[in-house]
């Protein structure tokens, strides 16, 4: 495309039996835009075939795989835009309606995320398994509401997937129901009563839960304990968090890149002050700061896990992260009205935001999941990836 004049002269560029020379490479202006979007429909005609015999009529009876009146990628676009757009119910049928010309009843939308929730209960089953066998755990758990009544949403994270789980408490007897009577693996937590009484193996407790309790004590505290312990603990948390990022970051790092070895090294005078000042405040007039100082002593070798076990991170960020997207659903559906709803509800959580870890395209996988359950034929495994990758 050429201009029609020039801007500097007004001399007519295009139409003159000139040649105009151009300069440089053209400016790229792209414009994207929707084609006309309309549902593909299929109809199926079963025709009645009279016997010649009996003289009785026998209707054909649907293809395998042709179920309701949906195809799996709609289903699955209906359980994706719920699920990962965290969309209300009514605002998907206002969308389908208004875009793709597909009118839908609010009852439609909910057996189409049921199907969704059965087609992917093979998968979530394997991952729930495979949850006693892996080395690192993440765990956090938040409140949630079914028909009003208190339950609370589980988030565990592994090293390839995460796993969902809406339970009535969030006591220790649903990490036996998860992980076993006992976890032979490293379980990482915020130091909630309920790891504590479940897990006596080893674990990691969560810094940044520490630093706020830190940061807490140093906001209301009065006293010269409070100040002095809050003064020295932050310290020396920033001491070690300095060769955490050294290490983690790795080359082109400030101060240059740690090795594994070199990082417990430079961190055993750090541990020491840490014990040695948390002796110093176990008997501290000040109810916080000797709380405080008690769990760092009686708890110490789990503060300090990450620092000689690999794939062990000092903070609880990777639970607390998977649970932020639960929560936000929550906020949107209010919850759910039904103990089928629960299930759906961490099913679809567990697969979309597993899919996410794997770099697999949920919105794909819950398609393909669909398509093969109705067909009889076996869901893609989501334990596979995670094992191998």
């Amino acid at each position: 495309m050429l201009p029609a004049r020039c801007r500097h002269c007004d001399c007519r560029l295009t139409g003159s039996n000139r040649k105009v020379s151009t300069q440089g490479e053209p400016r790229r202006h792209q414009v994207t835009e929707l084609p006309p979007i309309e549902a593909h429909l299929t109809e199926y005609r079963c025709q009645s075939a009279v016997c010649p015999d009996c003289g009785r009529a026998t209707q054909a009876e649907l293809p395998q795989g042709v179920q309701g009146h949906f195809g799996p990628e709609l289903t699955a676009l209906i359980a994706y835009l719920t699920v990962v757009c965290r969309m209300p119910r009514r605002v998907v049928q206002e969308l389908l309606g208004q875009v793709l010309g597909i009118p839908l009843s609010l009852g439609s939308i909910q057996n189409s995320w049921e199907e969704a929730s059965e087609a992917v209960a093979e998968p979530c089953t394997e991952l729930e398994k495979q949850l006693a066998h892996e080395p690192v755990i993440n765990s956090d758990e938040t409140g949630y509401r079914t028909s009003g009544d208190k339950r609370w949403l589980w988030a565990l994270v592994a090293a390839n997937f995460v796993f969902y789980k809406i339970a009535l408490t969030r006591g220790a007897e649903v990490l036996v129901q998860l992980l076993g009577e006992v976890f032979a693996g490293i379980l990482c937590s915020d130091r909630c009563a309920s790891y504590l009484k479940y897990h006596k193996g080893e674990g990691q407790f969560c810094w940044a839960h520490f630093k706020r309790n830190i940061l807490g004590i140093q906001e209301i505290g009065k006293t010269t304990d409070a100040e002095r312990f809050c003064r020295d603990a932050l310290a020396l948390h920033a001491r070690l968090f300095r060769l955490w990022h050294r290490f983690r970051d790795g080359p082109g790092v400030r101060y240059g890149p740690l090795t594994r070895e070199q990082l417990i090294a430079k961190s055993i005078p750090l541990e020491k002050k840490f014990f040695a000042l948390a002796e110093r405040y176990v008997d501290s007039d000040d109810k916080d700061v000797r709380n405080l100082a008690l769990a760092l002593l009686k708890h110490f070798e789990k503060f300090f896990a990450f620092l000689r076990n690999e794939g062990v991170e000092p903070t609880n960020n990777s639970a607390e992260r998977a649970l932020r997207c639960a929560v936000q659903w929550r906020k949107v559906s209010f919850g759910s009205r039904s103990a089928q709803g629960e299930i759906a509800v961490a099913r679809l959580l567990t697969v979309t935001r597993t899919c996410r870890m794997q770099n697999r395209e949920p919105l794909d996988y819950l398609g393909n999941a669909i398509w093969s359950h109705r067909n009889a034929q076996a869901v893609p495994s989501l334990l596979k990836t995670a094992s191998t990758t």
